[in-house]
């Protein structure tokens, strides 16, 4: 698992560069050299779309994801068990119900692409795929060992 988290961190941190690199490419262009840079900013979108959705696992692997803290909290420690494992079922079943959608829309239309730039629609939805199914495996292995305690916010 620490391969796939370290390949992962490293596509999340070339992307998160590209976001970074196109719009000043897009200024640099624009303001130097009087040129536009057709297409810079449906890539802006798209790399934008891909971070978030390849980033979603990373989370989710770190808990770093919302939850109700205070309420678990105050539960007493059998029902805070039950209702975490409650949680992490939901999770699957809604990753993995998303990322069901997205592979079915993506079969659907392999001919689509972008407007500008045309980049294929199964590439562009891959990232979404890529991500829940990440995060519903990785809630799938947070049933067989739970994240560690939640972290509350509340000093």
């Amino acid at each position: 698992m620490r391969i796939v988290e370290r390949i992962m961190t490293a596509l999340v941190v070339m992307i998160l560069a590209g976001l970074v690199l196109v719009p000043t490419a897009q200024v640099i262009m624009r303001g130097v050299f009087v040129q536009p840079f057709i297409g810079a900013e449906e890539f802006t979108r798209f790399l934008l779309i891909c971070l978030i959705f390849c980033a979603y696992p990373l989370v989710v692997q770190k808990g770093e994801n919302i939850v109700m803290g205070e309420f678990k909290a105050a539960l007493p420690d059998r029902p805070r068990r039950v209702l975490n494992v409650l949680i992490s079922i939901g999770a699957i079943a809604a990753t993995a119900f998303i990322a069901y959608v997205t592979a079915s829309n993506i079969s659907r239309n392999l001919n689509n692409a972008t407007p500008t730039l045309g980049i294929p629609f199964w590439l562009f939805l891959g990232a979404t795929l890529l991500g829940f199914a990440g995060a519903a495996v990785v809630h799938l292995l947070h049933l067989r060992k739970p994240p560690q305690a939640d972290k509350n916010v509340v000093l």
